[in-house]
């Protein structure tokens, strides 16, 4: 997972609430093994409405209640493959959140007015280290989890983090108790 510290440049504005995972990418693209290769798929029935444009902007601006629906991990997949790599809205979903984070696309909670200074903007940075988003003529703070601001800091996966554990699993290996016979090579 890549380190975060600044995500800066233009905005893509999505004004819808509720917007679920389905509608993000829906269920018939789910059949991949890999995590990449969804973007071509993100708001696929949507991109078929006459008008429908969503640039390829590093920041997607979204209404309340983003990424609401199952929990599917696709969601932030696709969006991370279309090339976002932050996420301002009023709300987000719980479980779509910690899926965000869990990859390294970052997901910011700004009130209403926030949003809409910023959409009107057009581009906008969000400093992950000092927890603010700046954008021409405003800027506002947002909160995170201290432990996901340090994994996204320093690009930490769940299994980074596991690995960092290496000399205590190593240790708890070699020093518990085993009963029964040994089913592992012995170094």
């Amino acid at each position: 997972m890549k380190a975060i510290e600044t995500i800066t440049g233009r905005v893509s504005v999505l004004n819808r609430d509720d917007v679920d995972t389905d509608q993000i990418i829906p269920k018939q693209f789910l059949k991949r093994v890999e995590r990449t290769g969804f973007g071509e798929y993100l708001f696929y029935d949507w991109a078929k409405e006459p008008g429908w444009e969503l640039p390829r902007n590093p920041i997607l601006l979204a209404g309340r209640n983003f990424g609401c629906g199952s929990s599917r991990e696709h969601a932030p997949w696709a969006l991370e493959d279309y090339g976002f790599q932050a996420i301002i809205a009023p709300s987000f979903a719980d479980i779509f959140r910690s899926n965000c984070t869990k990859i390294g696309l970052l997901p910011v909670e700004l009130d209403a007015d926030a949003c809409a200074q910023i959409a009107q903007a057009g581009e906008a940075q969000v400093d992950l280290r000092e927890l603010q988003v700046r954008w021409p003529g405003g800027s506002a703070s947002f909160e995170l989890d201290p432990e996901t601001k340090h994994r996204l800091l320093n690009g930490l996966d769940e299994i980074a983090l596991t690995l960092a554990q290496s000399d205590a699993i190593d240790a708890y290996e070699r020093e518990r108790e085993r009963s029964g016979p040994v089913t592992t090579a012995l170094a």
